[in-house]
């Protein structure tokens, strides 16, 4: 309870890959993998928390990158972020944010540790991006909107 784990599920239908090495990622033992991460709560309710390879872990903690975008988002100077794990040498990974300001002069060192201020008192402190970088432009999107993270890590 409280930790983020990926969701399994099993019954009379499920996923088949027929021929495909996938077959083994996302059926194990009859279960079948989502590549959902969630949170069972106290009561024993499940609550959807970012797609598993959206997940962070850094210094032995899950982070779902989603959960820091909107921390960041929540501030009224970001227009957009985008957030990934980048290797450290310390701590495995680190989380990371895209930031896209509404006024680009505020693009300082000082803001940068403002955000993060403003995202461990939003969040779970241990969760903020511990590097910020802006950009100048719109972050990466599919044609639905939304954010491409694969384009993040290859910047």
């Amino acid at each position: 309870d409280g930790t983020v784990g990926q969701l399994a599920v099993r019954g009379p239908i499920g996923c088949r890959y027929l021929d495909d090495e996938r077959q083994s990622e996302y059926v194990r033992d009859g279960w079948n993998f989502t590549g959902d991460a969630y949170i069972r709560d106290a009561d024993g309710f499940f609550s959807y928390q970012a797609r598993t390879d959206d997940m962070i872990i850094t210094a032995g903690y899950n982070v779902a990158a989603p959960e820091v975008e909107q921390a960041l988002l929540s501030h009224p100077s970001v227009s957009e972020a985008g957030v990934i794990g980048v290797a450290d040498e310390k701590r495995g990974t680190v989380v990371k944010a895209y930031v896209l300001l509404r006024d680009p002069s505020a693009a300082t060192d000082t803001h940068a540790a403002e955000l993060k201020d403003h995202v461990k008192a939003t969040i779970a402190p241990y969760k903020y991006p511990r590097l910020i970088e802006f950009v100048d432009g719109p972050l990466p999107k599919t044609q639905t909107g939304k954010l491409r993270r694969q384009a993040l890590r290859e910047i």
